[in-house]
C-alpha cells in the first residue's frame, strides 16, 4: 500500500460473499470492525480474522474507522452508502451501486461533496487476465473492436432479492464499457422466468455502440456447468478470458484472421497463443486498491461514475426485459405496469395493493391485500404490511416492522426498527381537527421508537414520541410521551408497570422472567437495562 499507514475499515453484510471481504482486509492488515445480524457469523469470523463487532451507527460514529465497506443486499446499498459518506467516512460498495440511477447520480455528487472515496465493486477490473486484455485491446493487438459477448453461467445461487441479470450481469457490462470506452446507443434484453414469474432466471443482454461494436451478455443461473468467459473479436485477432481455467489458460489471443479471395471471405485460422499473466486474487487487489485510495486520496478505478453508468445500462435492460417478459401460465401479472420485482427486489406486493412512486421498500418486505403506500415513502426490510392498511405520504418504516389489518400511518409519523402495530390502532397528525378547515400546516411529529407495540384499537395522539420496547395496551389513549421499557393502559394511558425486550411484564426485581435480562430504576419513571 502508498506509504506505511493502513486505513481500518467496518465490513457491513459478513454473508456469502462478505465473508471474503472481512479475511482480505484482515490479511491487509485494515479490519476494524463487523457488522450483521447474524451474531454467530460475526463470532466466528471474528475468532478467525479479528475485528470486533460494532452496530451500524456505532462504526458510522467510530473516529478509528476510515472506511465503510458494504456487502449488504443490492437493495440496501444506496441507502447505507448515502449514510456511510454523511457521515464521513470512504466507501467500498459491492455491485450494484444502487438499484435507481437517480440514488447512484447522488451518491457520486455526496462523495464529491464531501471529498470521500466512493468505490463500486466490480471485481474483474482487479483480475490480472482483464487487465492484461484491456491493455492489449488499447495496444491495437486486436486490431478494430467488431464484436464482444460473455456467458456467466451457473446451477445454483439462485436469489429473491434480485433476479440473475442485476446478479450476474454487472461484472460482464462494466469489462465491455471498458473495453469499448463509451455507453451503448442501444440496450435490449430478453428473458425468461421459470421460478418465479417476476424474477428472471435467464437473460440476454444485447449492446450496441455508436462506432458500430455490438455485444450481448448471457446469464443463467439454471446452467448445469459454471461458465464465466469473455469473448472478444478483433478485425486482427480474437481473445478469450475464461476465468474458470487455470491461470495458464485464462487469457489466449487467436490470431485468427479474414482473408477476401475474388471478394468471397475466406477463414483463415491459427492456434491459441496462451498470454502471460502474474497471478494474484483479484478480490485482495481490489481491497488495496480501496486503502491506496484512502490514503493518496486517488479516484479508485471503479469509482462511483463508472457504476453508474453500469447501473444505467442494468436499469435500460431491465426496462427492456419487463416489456417484453414471457409470462409462465402458471401465473399471468399484469404486464402492463412495471414489475414489483424490478422495482422492489426481493419484496412481495399483493396484485391489490397500490405502491406510489418514489417509494423505497426493502427485501423480504410483503404488502397485503388491498394496502397503499403513498409517495415518498421510505419502508425497510423484513416489514409485514397487513390488509387495508395505508402509510405516506413520507412515512418512514424502520427494518422488521409489521404494522395489523386496518391501520393509516399518516404523515410525520416514523417507526423505528421492529415497531409493532395491533389491529385497527389510530394515529393522529393534529391536535383539533375539523372537517371545514384544512390544518395540513399544523401537522406534529410522532415517533415510535425500536421495538415499542401499539395493541388493537390504541389511538397514539400527535406529537408524542413512544420510548423504546414500550408497550401501549389494548384501546388505550396515549396522549404524551413514554419512557422506555413503559406498560400503558387507560384513558389516558398511564403507566401501570414495566415491560422487558422480550415483552414480558417485569415484577419488582426487574428482571425479566423469560430471558433473566436485569433492569434497574433510573429516576422516578426510567428504567434501563443492566448491562
Amino acid at each position: 500500500m502508498t506509504g506505511t499507514i493502513v486505513p481500518r475499515v467496518a465490513i457491513v453484510g459478513c454473508g456469502y460473499w462478505g465473508k471474503n471481504l472481512v479475511r482480505n482486509f484482515a490479511e491487509l492488515g485494515a479490519l476494524e470492525a463487523l457488522v450483521d445480524v447474524d451474531d454467530q457469523t460475526v463470532s466466528r469470523l471474528i475468532e478467525k480474522h479479528g475485528g470486533r463487532r460494532v452496530q451500524f451507527d456505532e462504526a458510522l460514529a467510530s473516529a478509528d474507522i476510515d472506511g465503510i465497506v458494504i456487502a449488504t443486499p443490492a437493495a440496501t446499498h444506496s441507502k447505507l452508502a448515502q449514510q456511510a459518506l454523511d457521515a464521513g467516512k470512504h466507501v467500498f460498495v459491492e455491485k450494484p451501486l444502487g438499484l435507481d440511477v437517480r440514488e447512484a447520480r447522488m451518491l457520486c455528487d455526496l462523495a464529491a461533496k464531501r471529498a470521500r472515496r466512493l468505490m463500486v465493486g466490480h471485481l474483474l477490473h482487479y483480475h490480472p487476465a482483464f487487465l492484461k486484455l484491456k491493455a492489449l485491446v488499447a495496444e491495437g493487438r486486436l486490431g478494430r473492436l467488431q464484436y464482444i459477448y460473455s456467458n456467466r453461467l451457473n446451477f445454483g445461487l439462485i436469489r429473491r432479492q434480485e433476479d440473475v441479470l442485476w446478479s450476474f450481469a454487472p461484472h460482464d457490462i462494466s469489462m465491455i464499457l471498458a473495453l469499448v470506452a463509451s455507453e451503448p446507443e442501444h440496450v435490449e434484453a430478453v428473458g425468461a422466468f421459470h421460478l418465479h414469474p417476476d424474477i428472471a432466471d435467464v437473460t440476454t443482454t444485447h449492446l450496441r455502440f455508436a462506432n458500430g461494436v455490438r455485444a450481448h451478455v448471457f446469464t443463467s443461473w439454471l446452467n448445469p456447468f459454471k461458465e464465466q468467459k469473455l469473448v472478444v473479436i478483433g478485425d486482427a485477432a480474437m481473445a478469450v478470458f475464461d476465468d474458470v481455467e487455470p491461470w495458464e489458460r485464462k487469457l489466449t489471443i487467436f490470431p485468427h484472421r479474414t482473408e477476401w479471395l475474388h471478394g468471397t471471405p475466406r477463414a483463415v485460422k491459427a492456434d491459441g497463443q496462451p498470454v502471460a499473466v502474474e497471478q494474484g486474487e483479484p478480490l485482495q487487489n481490489e481491497c488495496r486498491h480501496f486503502l491506496d485510495c484512502i490514503v493518496s486520496g486517488a479516484t479508485p478505478r471503479t469509482d462511483g461514475a463508472e457504476g453508474l453508468r453500469v447501473l444505467s445500462v442494468l436499469a435500460r435492460a431491465s426496462e427492456a426485459l419487463t416489456k417484453v417478459r414471457h409470462d409462465t401460465p402458471a401465473a399471468a401479472p399484469d404486464t402492463t405496469a412495471p414489475s414489483t420485482a424490478v422495482r422492489f427486489p426481493g419484496a412481495m406486493i399483493h396484485e391489490s395493493a397500490y405502491v406510489d412512486d418514489d417509494v423505497e421498500i426493502g427485501a423480504g418486505s410483503k404488502i397485503w391485500h388491498f394496502s397503499h403506500i403513498l409517495g415518498h415513502c421510505r419502508i425497510g426490510r423484513d416489514v409485514i404490511i397487513g390488509q387495508n392498511v395505508v402509510v405516506g405520504p413520507q412515512v418512514t418504516i424502520g427494518d422488521k416492522c409489521k404494522i395489523q389489518n386496518n391501520v393509516s400511518v399518516y404523515k410525520g409519523v416514523t417507526l423505528e426498527q421492529g415497531v409493532f402495530c395491533g389491529p385497527s390502532c389510530v394515529f393522529t397528525n393534529v391536535m383539533n381537527p375539523r372537517a371545514e378547515i384544512e390544518r395540513k400546516s399544523e401537522f406534529r411529529p410522532t415517533l415510535v421508537r425500536r421495538g415499542a407495540t401499539i395493541g388493537a384499537n390504541a389511538t397514539i395522539v400527535c406529537g408524542v414520541t413512544l420510548g423504546e420496547y414500550c408497550f401501549i395496551a389494548a384501546g388505550a389513549v396515549v396522549n404524551r410521551d413514554v419512557p422506555a421499557f413503559a406498560l400503558m393502559a387507560g384513558v389516558p394511558a398511564r403507566r401501570i408497570g414495566w415491560m422487558s425486550h422480550s415483552g414480558n411484564k417485569l415484577g419488582p426485581d426487574l428482571v425479566c422472567p423469560a430471558t433473566g435480562r436485569k433492569y434497574r430504576a433510573t429516576g422516578s419513571d426510567r428504567i434501563e437495562e443492566v448491562v
